[in-house]
């Protein structure tokens, strides 16, 4: 086995075990611990937030396009989130939005 192939052998298998182990430490039927409950529901708030932050840490509001790309991908996005709830569509309109008006502004 090359080095090509024991690296893609040792992402397949962490992969695989980091999908695998929570089915074999949490049996089906099995109260939650309060604690994984808790992360279940504040993780994906605080990842959705991180991600603007880091989206929006370089935008320059002083300088042409003033952020108007940016900030109208963000507010289609929390719109469209806001009113249907579906996080996939929210997310592919407003990067749709953003890469259209790159490209127009």
């Amino acid at each position: 086995m090359n080095l090509a192939q024991s690296i893609i052998t040792i992402i397949v298998a962490a992969t695989m075990v980091t999908r695998f182990l929570p089915f074999l430490i949490f049996k089906p039927g099995d109260d939650m611990p309060k604690f994984i409950k808790y992360l279940g529901n504040a993780l994906p708030p605080a990842v959705f937030g991180m991600l603007v932050v880091y989206c929006l840490k370089s935008v320059n509001f002083f300088a042409t396009p003033y952020g108007i790309p940016e900030l109208a991908a963000v507010c289609l996005t929390a719109a469209v989130h806001i009113y249907k709830r579906n996080t996939l569509l929210s997310i592919a309109l407003g990067t749709a939005c953003y890469m259209l008006l790159i490209r127009i502004i």
